[in-house]
């Protein structure tokens, strides 16, 4: 049997059920829709892509590096509903019910410390630049949950990984290849952040160079392949296009920085233990009793004796 290791976006995941489902509290009257779109999500992929090992990442609530690099990063998006807040210590009580291990890094955000988690065999010890060995040779396949575009840069055939985008609501999503991902934003994977770093993303607050849209920017990247390769040949580009090359060089270089996912987060993870996964639990059974989860309680029930019935019929 071929290893998956499946991670999820926890806080994209978090806020994107929080958006999508109506109100719901416990019998306490505190919100409870995130959590349960969340679970209601687990399910889904549980149920589809049949992962051997899973881990969830999360934001941490301090400032990362690229808030220092840019003081404005993300200062126009809103606050965090003090609905949501407290249902983020609630999925982490449910995943620890279940077994599921969660990680996070202070300084970073979770899209780096999946992107350390999820990168190849090879990697740099972010705190002693030197080469480790990060991922078990065991892990055969890599899917990353979230719905966040900016994670697929982290899409790789030759090393398998892969990314599943709910789409148009929790219930239903697509998993991105290479090529799903070329179709999607224009560039490869490897060419996002050199992609972001000429238009720029809104959604974070840094606009890349001013007049360069994703059409110009797509075809640059086709011809030049990376940023820094568009400047070593800014000659041959047209008087127009190279004037607005120039001039916002550095905004260009500041948006690759701040797009670009971080690989070698110092963050200690262990992998073995992400197979001991559980989710009917007696205590997460409890912890749903308590949450009022009566359907998912009944669907998570019947979702573990499929997988016992099918790890049975293996055996024969």
């Amino acid at each position: 049997m071929q290893s998956k290791l499946v991670i999820f976006d926890g806080n994209a995941l978090m806020h994107r059920a929080f958006h999508a489902l109506p109100p719901l509290t416990t019998k306490k009257g505190e919100p409870i829709n995130a959590v349960y779109g969340l679970v209601s999500m687990l399910l889904n992929v549980v149920e589809n892509l049949k992962p051997t090992h899973i881990i969830f990442c999360f934001d941490e609530k301090e400032p990362t590096f690229r808030s220092k690099l840019l003081l404005t990063y993300q200062s126009q998006r809103p606050e965090t509903s003090s609905d949501l807040i407290p249902q983020f210590f609630k999925a982490k009580d449910f995943l620890r019910a279940a077994r599921i291990q969660n990680y996070s890094k202070s300084g970073f955000e979770a899209d780096d410390v999946i992107g350390t988690i999820a990168d190849s065999l090879q990697s740099t010890d972010y705190s002693k630049n030197k080469t480790v060995d990060r991922r078990p040779s065991a892990i055969d396949e890599v899917v990353v949950v979230t719905g966040d575009r900016d994670i697929l840069q982290l899409v790789d055939d030759e090393k398998n990984i892969k990314l599943f985008m709910p789409i148009g609501g929790l219930a239903n999503g697509k998993i991105f290849t290479e090529k799903e991902t070329v179709e999607r934003m224009g560039v490869a994977p490897n060419q996002i952040a050199d992609y972001k770093g000429l238009v720029g993303d809104p959604s974070d607050n840094y606009f890349g160079i001013a007049g360069i849209g994703p059409k110009t920017a797509i075809g640059l990247l086709a011809k030049y392949k990376t940023l820094s390769n568009i400047y070593e040949h800014i000659s041959e580009i047209s008087e127009k296009l190279r004037s607005k090359l120039i001039e916002g060089k550095e905004s260009a270089n500041l948006s690759y920085k701040l797009a670009t996912i971080v690989r070698n987060v110092p963050v200690k993870f262990n992998i073995e233990n992400s197979n001991n996964w559980n989710l009917v639990s007696e205590k997460v059974l409890k912890l749903f009793e308590k949450y009022g989860f009566k359907t998912l309680t009944a669907r998570i029930k019947a979702l573990a004796k499929k997988i016992e019935d099918e790890k049975q019929g293996s055996l024969f």
